[in-house]
């Protein structure tokens, strides 16, 4: 459970500006806020089942996002490939060093 929680954390921090407003605020109050399908319930005047529907729609079109857009994919694979130039970069000479740690620096300050 707590490996799909992150997961949509993940990708609704990448694709919430394409979600519908109610569906970023049921994430929200789900994912985000931790509220309980009765608790939303209660406080959207439907009922859990509907609750339920709505979330498992959001978590559906975020995956389906991923998948068409691989955002997500792709940050995980940046992050990869970075440590690894940071290795490297350790067992370079100061001259070497300085410059891949510039490129470093640009690629993880493209966002």
């Amino acid at each position: 459970m707590l490996e799909k929680v992150l997961r949509v954390n993940a990708l609704y921090d990448f694709y919430q500006p394409l979600l519908t407003p109610k569906q970023q605020d049921y994430l929200n109050l789900y994912y985000l806020n931790d509220f309980s399908l009765g608790e939303i319930a209660e406080r959207k005047q439907v009922t859990r089942q509907a609750v339920y529907d709505n979330l498992k729609r959001a978590e559906h079109a975020l995956e389906d996002f991923e998948q068409r857009l691989g955002l997500f994919r792709k940050y995980e694979i940046r992050v990869t490939v970075l440590s690894k130039m940071k290795q490297l970069a350790g067992r370079l000479n100061s001259k070497e060093k300085q410059k891949l740690d510039s490129f470093i620096y640009e690629l993880e300050n493209l966002d």
